[in-house]
């Protein structure tokens, strides 16, 4: 009898076990192509998002941890070679990384000139704006800028079908995939409050994002004079 209760009720309902969808947003209910559309509206009307992870390119690899805003941003940025801060508000942008960033092989055999050790020393943990000329700026400020790096980051590639459920930061999420293996990347959405994306993997290993600390405001100032110094030439290559 039990049994032939439960296969009765549960075209209608869930079965008799319990309904993974209860105290959600709903959104786990939606098919993936209207899942992916609904993280993506919800990460465009976002005000704020803290970007922790690693990206591979042909570039190379970066290391992020960056807060990001619609006005400018801050946080670090790790590559092969160094480790390095920036901070933009509006269109200034500034770079602090310590001596040895700003040492250059300056003398022809592989060795930093005298000049080189002097200069990185004086900049040492220093922020230098970056001339909008600079080769550098427009790479730089890529790391900054909220609305392009989400929008690499949540299209999927190839066909969109709906994964499993997930846990992300504590948050029930649903995982949306591009490709049955998540060949073209995998998303994880949120099940709680509004459905933000909460995580992406770049399809073939190409990195790992977690997306957190949406909407929460924080502050943005230009540093002050005496934390400033001119670095006079072309920024190093990143």
């Amino acid at each position: 009898m039990p049994l032939a209760l439960c296969a009765g009720l549960a075209a209608g309902l869930t079965g008799c076990g319990p309904d993974p969808d209860e105290g959600t947003n709903g959104v786990g209910k939606l098919s993936a192509p209207e899942i992916e559309r609904e993280a993506r509206t919800a990460a465009d009307a976002a005000t704020a998002v803290r970007l922790a992870g690693t990206l591979v390119s042909r570039g190379g690899t970066f290391k992020l941890n960056m807060r990001l805003k619609q006005n400018g941003a801050t946080g670090s940025v790790t590559t092969k070679n160094s480790t390095f801060e920036l901070l933009r508000v509006g269109d200034a942008l500034y770079l602090k990384a310590d001596a040895g960033f700003w040492t250059h092989e300056g003398d022809g055999d592989g060795k930093p000139t005298e000049a080189d050790t002097e200069a990185a020393d004086k900049l040492d943990d220093m922020y230098v704006k970056v001339p909008h000329d600079d080769p550098s700026y427009k790479q730089l400020r890529g790391f900054t800028e909220m609305d392009q790096l989400l929008r690499g980051l949540i299209g999927l590639h190839g066909d969109v079908v709906k994964g499993d459920r997930d846990q992300i930061g504590g948050v029930r999420t649903v995982k949306v995939k591009g490709g049955e293996d998540g060949e073209g990347g995998t998303l994880d959405v949120a099940l709680e409050g509004s459905p933000y994306p909460l995580q992406f993997a770049r399809g073939g290993g190409a990195g790992l994002v977690v997306l957190s600390e949406w909407d929460k405001d924080f502050p943005l100032a230009a540093p002050a004079r005496g934390e400033t110094l001119d670095y006079g030439r072309q920024l190093p290559r990143t």
